[in-house]
């Protein structure tokens, strides 16, 4: 008898319901639930496991009519960040910033917004956005889809444009089978890499299931050279399945040019 067929073992609901039925839920593998790492694809038969990620934030700020000493803030700091010119505020400005710990946003990152520069401005709460990097399970490297891949595409000097935005899905998309709901995000990411392989636009995926003020899903952002294709992008995926149907609310929407984006730093 293995360990998890014994009674008792916290691995599995056992006894009877009244009547001698099963009881609700007896069929859920508590330690599959509780496994909170990420997964990717199989490497060497191997199903990939990582529990690491990468937290992101975006920060929008206005009153800002020069953001020199912003910049050199950031420098003075030692973060990985990009710093956005808002294309709707001639005042405006977006911070995103990124990090393993989350600790980092209540410490350094906090220290940095209430030093000088970043301190004399006014916060736009609305357009606050944290999300997390995750496994989709077929990921052939995880640790850099995990790790690296966002911070590759943010701090990219070459595509200094980006649109940035949560959205929230409908309570109908969760009740669709599995295999339904892969296959409208299939249909997304075949069209997001059709996008990135022809350098139009390349896109981050972030989860903030518990992490959102307004109880948002996801964070997206799209980063690319020019602003055109980005707006394209989000015009194509509106005509998907998933999005038609089972969005339930997109946005506010950021949009700004790059200032400023530090040097990747090595690991």
């Amino acid at each position: 008898m293995t360990e998890k067929e014994r009674p008792g073992h916290p691995g599995r609901h056992h006894g009877s319901a009244p009547g001698g039925k099963p009881p609700v839920g007896a069929d859920i593998d508590l330690e599959a639930l509780v496994d909170v790492s990420e997964k990717g694809g199989l490497k060497d038969g191997v199903r990939q496991r990582l529990n690491r990620r990468l937290f992101v934030q975006l920060n929008v700020f206005t009153r800002c009519k020069d953001c020199k000493p912003l910049i050199k803030s950031i420098e003075k700091a030692g973060i990985e960040a990009a710093l956005y010119l808002d294309i709707h505020d001639p005042q405006g400005v977006g911070l995103v910033t990124m990090s393993q710990d989350p600790q980092f946003f209540v410490t350094g990152l906090r220290d940095l917004l209430n030093g000088p520069g970043f301190g004399e401005l006014e916060l736009r709460r609305e357009y606050s956005m944290l999300g997390r990097t995750y496994g989709l399970g077929h990921e052939e490297n995880l640790e850099d889809w995990l790790l690296k891949r966002t911070r590759r595409v943010v701090l990219n000097t070459n595509w200094p444009w980006a649109v940035w935005y949560p959205l929230r899905r409908t309570g109908e998309f969760a009740r669709l089978p599995k295999e339904e709901q892969a296959a409208m995000l299939m249909e997304h990411g075949v069209i997001g890499r059709a996008f990135g392989k022809a350098d139009l636009g390349h896109d981050v995926r972030l989860v903030s299931n518990g992490l959102d003020q307004n109880d948002n899903d996801f964070v997206i952002g799209l980063i690319g050279s020019e602003l055109h294709p980005l707006s394209a992008l989000v015009q194509t995926m509106r005509g998907t399945r998933q999005t038609s149907t089972y969005i339930r609310e997109m946005g506010p929407f950021f949009v700004g040019r790059a200032a400023y984006q530090s040097p990747m730093k090595a690991e």
